[in-house]
């Protein structure tokens, strides 16, 4: 299933001590020289706590001493607490070329490229401190940041390692150990999934979010069942924990137990009304039942939220088509095709739409582009048999899905 709902708390937890700072004992001498009266007002509105006032004085002192690099490292990190980020990296880079030996310089523009969303510099940033510092007081926060970095820019494999020997000078760190483990996921090493899990249990045996990761992990190794246990554990545990009812119901959804998938799938959005995957699937699974009316509301609503995805376009299509508005059924349908052109159910359902107006050219068409897709589905899964079949180790799962992953169905039409 992998829904990577990627849990930012961990990230906000992480982060909560990697707040910005410079070195007090060059702070509050920018020179060798007794600092002039533009540095020193800046510097006793910065301690007077007045960053606004403190970075209007840092402005003055950088055009009459534009070479000033602590007054530059002060602009940033007066901008940084404010959450102007790409200024604050702007001042950190100048301050950089200035005088990198600035304490604290180099790690708080990688704070601020991480806090800014640019996780894959700020990786870079962290990642070369930590080799220029190995013993340094500040590596273990550094392996930390270099973990978090590449888990913010979706590099799950790369963030292994550090956070592996985080884990190991922190073995009680929930945080930690749930960002690991959805690495681990999230690279399909599903046995060291489990361990972590089984870690995180002997600290907190009511966790959630364990729970929906092993749950994940379950599914990938196609313990449908399993799963479902996991995630309904997870939902006694933590009822509001963010997408454990939709995780939920989409397994249930998979396993076209509709009824049981429509109570999660509102429960969900009873907790967070916005969440369109819920609705989209929602949407379908009353589809899936002949649930019209009730379809065309939850979706009608979805499309305000999506409209670029092809499965609203697609049921909405279906509903229209069921319930007698045939132009309305051929708009939607025909967007589905533009988004999915290889949606051979859009095709086919739009083929009987024409035929039924009476519009043959159009019909035969679509009844052909239908064909030929089938035809192309049903040559690419022979192939996929014949060549799992040629090898020695073929097994029925692996003729069916020779990458071996579990695929779960698109809605039946």
């Amino acid at each position: 299933m992998m829904l990577k709902c990627i849990r930012w708390v961990c990230v906000v937890v992480l982060l909560s001590g990697a707040r910005d700072g410079l070195g007090q004992s060059t702070a509050a001498h920018p020179t060798d020289t007794q600092p002039s009266a533009a540095v020193q007002k800046a510097i006793s509105l910065e301690q007077q706590g007045n960053l606004v006032g403190a970075q209007a004085a840092w402005d003055i002192v950088v055009k009459s001493e534009p070479r000033n690099a602590q007054a530059f490292a002060h602009l940033g990190l007066l901008r940084a607490r404010q959450e102007h980020y790409p200024e604050a990296i702007v001042a950190y880079r100048k301050a950089i070329a200035l005088n990198p030996a600035i304490p604290q310089l180099k790690l708080n523009l990688g704070l601020a490229l991480f806090k800014s969303g640019n996780f894959t510099e700020a990786g870079k940033v962290f990642e070369a401190e930590l080799k220029s510092r190995p013993r340094s007081p500040d590596a273990g926060r550094l392996t930390i940041l270099v973990g978090m970095a590449h888990y913010g820019a979706h590099e799950y494999g790369a963030a292994i390692p550090y956070l592996k020997e985080a884990v190991a000078s922190d073995p009680h760190n929930l945080s930690l150990l749930l960002t690991l483990d959805h690495c681990y996921l999230w690279t399909r090493q599903l046995d060291a999934t489990m361990d972590v899990y089984k870690q995180i249990l002997e600290i907190n045996p009511d966790s959630a979010e364990a729970d929906m990761i092993a749950g994940e992990a379950l599914d990938e190794k196609g313990d449908n069942a399993g799963a479902v246990q996991q995630f309904r554990a997870a939902a006694q545990a933590n009822p509001k924990e963010p997408n454990v009812h939709f995780g939920l119901a989409y397994l249930l959804w998979a396993q076209k137990r509709y009824d049981e998938a429509i109570a999660e799938f509102k429960a969900e959005l009873a907790n967070d009304p916005e969440n369109s995957q819920a609705m989209i699937y929602l949407g379908d699974t009353y589809v899936q039942q002949s649930q019209f009316d009730q379809a065309r509301e939850v979706l009608e609503k979805a499309v305000k939220y999506k409209p670029a995805e092809p499965l609203i376009h697609l049921d909405l299509g279906i509903v229209y088509m069921e319930t007698g508005n045939k132009e309305g059924a051929i708009s939607e349908l025909n967007k589905t095709v533009s988004l999915e052109p290889d949606n051979v159910t859009a095709h086919f359902r739009l083929a009987t739409l024409y035929r039924s107006m009476g519009k043959k050219d159009e019909a035969k068409v679509e009844f052909a582009k239908a064909s030929s897709l089938n035809k192309k589905t049903d040559e690419g899964l022979y192939k996929r048999i014949a060549d799992a079949n040629a090898r020695p180790d073929s097994t029925a799962d692996g003729a069916a899905n020779p990458d071996g992953k579990q695929a779960h169905p698109e809605p039946p039409r």
